[in-house]
């Protein structure tokens, strides 16, 4: 079996690092296909650095651009890449328009799919993420449900071949980084801050930073928490959010903008957090994991999980509402069960693909 594995984006990176080591250490013939959705050194390079991932094989620099001209790339690329160097099966992972364009790609070539974190459902059509999870999911052949959640969200679509509960692979990612992350990372005391003392804040989904509304609302609410709470609110803005406030002319009082970190530095940011903001679902499952509360700012998640077993709270992008929220969450320390599985994903998934137990078969 010869895999081809694709990213494009941080969360990519990370959470199909396990599924790169795991293919090494058994000896799995594997390429990595990198779109280069994410194309800056803070989003993209040092990720792959220190997650000490060897350089793809394949680079498709495509950029950003509208859904449809960065989609196109990513189709018409992974295509010609496929031709030329043709896989047993294709690895996406997520949400992304690289996702939903590699997938269909495959799947038109007659290339079997294998979906890792299938099944995550918003229930929320507004968002870009949501028709890429579906269409991704409806064309794999093989589907790595994170959890039994996800597994059921599936099952309500009629998808239930080829469906398998695996864990999630940012579990595997964490454990396997998070000791080298306290040992390497010195991002507490480049900062002045101590373990914590602090919350750590995130924002860059496209309904929430393009908004001027919208982001005015959570740079708001990062400052009131800043005040009240008296923690530093440290916010690393990721690109588009940057690019986003400037445009607007936008900025917080009392929060801290700061660039994006590596993986190591963020990992140890969020460990060490009393509290974190967000309107990643990557960075709930991460909180939720490292035992550390989440307030989201978003009405829904594709991460349920997490909100029943108290690791988090949605609180929209209201003020008001992320401020009560906060106070609610500041003094829930761990203690619930971590709902994404026990760290051995990878391996599970590699299993399955081995095996080709398909959906589409027979």
């Amino acid at each position: 079996m010869r895999v081809a594995i694709v990213l494009g984006t941080r969360p990519e990176i990370i959470k199909m690092s396990p599924l790169v080591r795991e293919c090494a250490k058994r000896g799995t013939p594997y390429y990595i296909l990198h779109t280069g959705q994410h194309y800056s050194h803070e989003m993209d390079r040092v990720f792959f650095e220190e997650l000490a991932l060897p350089e793809a094989h394949h680079h498709l620099d495509v950029g950003s651009g509208t859904h449809g001209a960065q989609t196109a790339k990513v189709l018409s690329g992974t295509e010609a890449v496929l031709s030329r160097d043709r896989p047993d099966i294709v690895m996406v992972q997520g949400d992304t328009n690289t996702v939903m364009a590699a997938a269909l790609a495959a799947a038109k070539m007659g290339i079997r799919v294998g979906h890792v974190e299938a099944g995550l459902r918003s229930n929320d059509r507004t968002m870009p993420e949501e028709v890429n999870r579906v269409v991704a999911d409806h064309i794999s052949d093989q589907l790595y449900a994170p959890t039994e959640e996800a597994r059921k969200n599936l099952a309500r679509e009629g998808i239930d071949r080829g469906v398998f509960v695996t864990g999630n692979t940012i579990v595997d990612a964490v454990q396997e980084n998070r000791k080298l992350a306290a040992a390497r990372s010195h991002v507490l005391e480049n900062l002045g801050l101590k373990a914590r003392g602090f919350v750590l804040a995130t924002a860059h989904r496209q309904e929430n930073v393009d908004s001027p509304q919208k982001l005015n609302g959570i740079l708001k609410a990062l400052d009131s928490v800043g005040r009240e709470t008296g923690l530093p609110v440290i916010f690393p803005a990721h690109p588009r959010t940057q690019a986003r406030l400037k445009e607007f002319g936008l900025r917080p009082e009392a929060a801290s903008v700061v660039n994006p970190f590596g993986f190591m530095d963020f990992l140890t940011m969020e460990a060490s957090a009393r509290l974190v903001l967000t309107d990643s679902g990557g960075v709930q499952e991460e909180a939720c994991i490292l035992g550390v509360p989440c307030v989201t700012m978003r009405e829904n998640t594709e991460r349920p999980e997490t909100v029943s077993v108290g690791a988090n709270v949605l609180a929209g992008t209201d003020p008001e509402r992320i401020l009560a929220a906060s106070w609610s969450m500041l003094n829930r320390q761990g203690g619930w069960k971590n709902p994404f599985g026990d760290g051995r994903a990878a391996a599970r998934i590699l299993d399955h693909a081995e095996k080709g137990e398909d959906r589409f078969k027979g």
